[in-house]
């Protein structure tokens, strides 16, 4: 039946790349027939600088990884490597299936791979997409991760094999997303995207993490402000509070707990920490800071306040003036006063 429509099962010589442990652990469980391979850098966090070496790549991110607490950096380098070899192996497969969703963290690791097998010599291996942004048993649907295997086993017959016009469009993307000089990106959505459903809205959350003209705080550190305003709130259920005002949650408790951490040193600390001397944010209260109250009313600037060091895609940001921000009010990246 499949093979009548065009599409054939997968067969022992697919490689399946999936965008975590989550997924490839019931992936495996699934029966789906072939090899299973993670890739899940977490791209949008840390520098991700064009015209790298794949190996100085990985030295770059391995580096920011282990200085961010993630892991150790010769772990992570490892991990990295692992990744990217099992995908250059793509030559022993007749067929390489991406399985990635909706939101920023997948559609980034889409763009990296479409970019990077649009420069190969692919021979006889085809490459196909399986993307999704809901699923018709999963009310809030965040991951591929929620999916039990039997939900996981039938999303192969909906594959569709990459196109040209994918290949390309996620080269453009993933050069402008890695350009120092974010125009490049906004240039870039002002194209079609739709061969990339869910690419735009993406990449338009990413610019949300710049700055703010209003206060000098990225989207998430704002959403999570307007909740610890309220009162003391437990680390755990203030992540999950933030992630449900997103239209598609992309961030990791880690990467998260990282931005809290931030907020809650120095001293004009945006929010406190409760106890102080713990280093396991689960077991921690959040609640807000007078001075953290001023900036959510906009009479405190952040990035002022404390500077702003951060890596967004191939953007770096330092000092006590972004030289880009995001305007809320009219959806749109504007140039700091450090910018001539």
């Amino acid at each position: 039946m499949l093979e009548s429509l065009g599409v054939r099962p997968p067969t022992t010589r697919t490689l399946h790349v999936v965008n975590g442990d989550a997924t490839a652990e019931r992936l495996q469980e699934s029966g789906v027939a072939g090899r299973i391979t993670v890739s899940a850098d977490v791209l949008y966090e840390g520098p991700a600088p064009l015209g790298l070496s794949p190996e100085r790549w990985r030295r770059v991110r391995a580096q920011f990884l282990a200085e961010s607490g993630y892991d150790g950096y010769e772990q992570a380098l490892a991990r990295l490597s692992g990744w990217d070899r099992a995908i250059e192996a793509y030559r022993s497969y007749d067929e390489v299936v991406l399985w990635f969703e909706h939101d920023l963290f997948d559609q980034l690791l889409l763009i990296r791979l479409l970019a990077w097998f649009q420069a190969q010599e692919m021979g006889l291996t085809g490459v196909s997409l399986i993307s999704i942004g809901e699923h018709p048993e999963i009310p809030r649907f965040v991951s591929l991760g929620q999916l039990l295997p039997r939900q996981l086993a039938v999303l192969p017959d909906e594959r569709r094999r990459v196109t040209e016009e994918q290949l390309l469009l996620g080269r453009d993307a993933w050069r402008a997303f890695c350009s120092p000089e974010p125009a490049v990106l906004v240039s870039f959505l002002a194209r079609d995207t739709s061969a990339l459903p869910f690419l735009d809205g993406a990449l338009r959350r990413h610019l949300e993490e710049f700055p703010s003209v209003w206060n000098g705080l990225p989207r998430t550190e704002h959403q999570a402000l307007s909740l610890a305003a309220a009162g003391p709130i437990p680390f755990a259920n203030l992540f999950r509070a933030v992630q449900e005002m997103e239209e598609r949650a992309f961030m990791t408790d880690l990467s998260f707990g990282q931005r809290i951490r931030l907020l809650a040193i120095g001293p004009r600390a945006l929010l406190r920490l409760d106890p102080p001397a713990t280093r396991f944010l689960q077991h921690q209260r959040v609640s807000i800071t007078p001075a953290g109250l001023e900036a959510l009313d906009g009479r405190e600037d952040w990035v002022r306040l404390r500077g702003f060091d951060r890596w967004l895609g191939g953007v770096h940001l330092h000092g006590r003036e972004a030289a880009w921000r995001w305007d809320t009010d009219s959806e749109r990246l504007v140039a700091g006063p450090s910018v001539p």
